[in-house]
């Protein structure tokens, strides 16, 4: 899966926020704020094929956390960011 065009991160107040771009996003009216670690992934996967495994996969190499850890977090990120709309 990919991020859907359209979508990007934006640093808006000291805040990490996605935003919508676009006639294909224009019924977008959700403001997404991200925390340090989901920045962290939409930086590292943006414009390339990822899931649930790279992302976890990315989070063991930056963070100290468990596989299992990494891969519940990933896995809960990516299904809020797919009924969001923000992947393809």
């Amino acid at each position: 899966m990919k991020i859907k065009k359209g979508f990007e991160l934006r640093e808006v107040c000291g805040e990490n926020i996605i935003v919508a771009y676009g006639i294909e996003n224009i019924d977008f009216n959700k403001v997404i704020s991200l925390n340090e670690s989901a920045t962290f992934l939409w930086k590292q996967i943006a414009d390339k094929e990822f899931d649930a495994d790279t992302m976890a996969f990315l989070l063991c190499q930056e963070y100290e956390v468990d596989e299992e850890t990494a891969k519940r977090d990933a896995q809960a990120l990516l299904d809020e960011w797919t009924k969001v709309g923000l992947t393809e």
